[in-house]
């Protein structure tokens, strides 16, 4: 059996493992005031261009994404989110659970328009039962998003301008965030994206860690943001574990290089896959690859294969998700060509 189920199936790259292991027996403050978290930050603050952030290191990232919104929105704030977004469809709640409704726009293979935006606020504004509704204070983006998709510059850029005319929080989830930069198709890096927003996660159980997010406020974090990581229960008193694998994922661009070591191999694997005449549900240019598997040929490869049944496509179809790592060999892909 082998899995290509999801990017957080293995354990964590062997760099990270070693700087865990040579800081084991060395003491420390605690709740990630010591040295290798200061070094870690240093070195984000510095490939994000962005000398007075704050960062903040949480321990995953549903707990990430619901501490964020709840500790930048008021208790009567909204936060605005693709009908797709993960916070809008695979996290159970945990938004709404913080008290802020998630509203939801249209979403175009994962992606909200900053047209769809505007029109939503400019619809708003000019409601005459404004005061009756939840006020929107934060919109949501990932990057990549769930369908594996990315926004470009301009858009990203277009979304932000509509945030700032209408007082808006733009929040980037970066769950992936290597694999979306090392995207064939992308035209981002860590440094635009800390410029054209209010709040950026950094994923790092996606991409190499054993666990942990780098949540990073480039003009600033909300008063208390500490306290409310805590409330949150997303708080590690044992910090230092986390900024110690990010202290090893970017030293040496080790952060993006097994990023990009996991988009060669989805391009391997979408190439396998057309070669034996699969069709792909949509052109994703990251590491989350959607193919349009038959009902028969699904049952057959699910005893020999993991990866995620997505969606119907049809009555005779399922849309699979077949999903590359940091950690995907071409052995791996070796086998999984001899199965399909």
């Amino acid at each position: 059996m082998i899995s290509f189920e999801c990017d957080y199936n293995n354990g964590a790259h062997p760099k990270v493992l070693q700087h865990l292991i040579e800081s084991n027996s060395k003491q420390s403050l605690t709740y990630g005031f010591d040295e290798w978290s200061d070094s870690a930050k240093e070195k984000i603050r510095k490939v994000c261009n962005a000398p007075e952030a704050d960062i903040y290191f949480l321990s995953g990232g549903t707990q990430t994404n619901m501490t964020v919104i709840d500790g930048m929105l008021q208790s009567y704030e909204a936060v605005i989110s693709a009908k797709t977004g993960h916070i809008n469809i695979h996290e159970a709640g945990a938004v709404e659970f913080t008290g802020h409704k998630v509203i939801d726009l249209p979403a175009q293979d994962g992606k909200m328009s900053a047209k769809d935006l505007s029109d939503y606020m400019n619809w708003f504004v000019n409601d005459e039962s404004t005061e009756h509704l939840a006020q929107p204070g934060m919109v949501y983006i990932t990057y990549p998003t769930e369908y594996g998709t990315i926004y470009s510059a301009e858009e990203i850029s277009n979304i932000y301008n509509v945030c700032k005319e209408h007082g808006l929080h733009l929040f980037i989830d970066g769950a992936r965030m290597g694999y979306g930069i090392m995207s064939l198709k992308s035209d981002v890096d860590l440094k635009f994206i800390a410029s054209h927003c209010d709040v950026v996660y950094i994923g790092g159980t996606k991409v190499g860690a054993l666990c942990g997010e780098a949540v990073v406020f480039p003009n600033g974090a909300p008063k208390h943001f500490f306290t409310t990581i805590k409330q949150h229960g997303a708080l590690m008193a044992k910090g230092r574990l986390i900024g110690i694998q990010f202290d090893a994922l970017f030293t040496d661009n080790l952060y993006l290089d097994i990023s990009k070591h996991a988009i060669e191999m989805a391009e391997k694997m979408k190439q396998l896959f057309a070669k034996k005449g699969y069709k792909f549900f949509l052109d994703s240019p990251t590491n989350q690859q959607f193919v349009i598997v038959p009902n028969d040929k699904m049952k057959e490869l699910e005893p020999q294969v993991m990866f995620t049944h997505w969606e119907p496509y049809d009555e005779q179809n399922f849309v699979c998700r077949f999903v590359t790592s940091w950690a995907t060999t071409d052995e791996d892909l070796k086998i999984l060509s001899e199965i399909i």
